[in-house]
């Protein structure tokens, strides 16, 4: 069952990062006034959407093998870089980008101009989308893992 689970996160990780910069490119991009439902507002739904399931699928990894390996031991986990990664950073990082993208939502929903909407959207998502690509395990990184995970 992890290894299924492990599958799907490291495959939708790809579509989170294109919906991340998908939004920020459509928010950067947007001219005021926009449309009802303007290809900013598609496209951080389907990146808000993306990193939630993301979010679920890590939970559960995290907590079923995550913590129980690190229980007890925290203080000999930060002295490890690769294991500092996945128990602190790349939860920290990812939980910052769910959290950013869905306060983003909100307050453009609340916007009272366009340009303000515009603005907000961009800020937030173009953070999201950084912090996703911070959070990457790229390969070669000292916590690195293969780009493609088929097993």
């Amino acid at each position: 069952m992890h290894t299924t689970i492990l599958i799907l996160h490291s495959w939708l990780r790809w579509v989170a990062l294109v919906a991340g910069v998908a939004a920020t490119i459509a928010a950067l991009r947007d001219t005021p006034p926009p449309p009802a439902k303007s290809r900013a507002d598609r496209w951080g739904l389907i990146l808000m959407a993306t990193l939630d399931l993301q979010m679920l699928l890590g939970l559960v990894m995290y907590l079923t093998v995550t913590l129980p390996s690190i229980q007890g031991r925290m203080a000999e986990v930060m002295r490890d870089p690769a294991a500092r990664f996945f128990a602190v950073e790349h939860i920290t990082m990812m939980m910052g980008a769910v959290v950013i993208t869905h306060v983003g939502r909100v307050l453009a929903r609340k916007s009272a101009t366009a340009d303000s909407k515009k603005m907000k959207l961009l800020v937030c998502f173009g953070i999201a989308t950084v912090l996703m690509l911070l959070a990457v395990p790229w390969p070669g990184m000292r916590a690195g893992r293969p780009l493609f995970r088929v097993s």
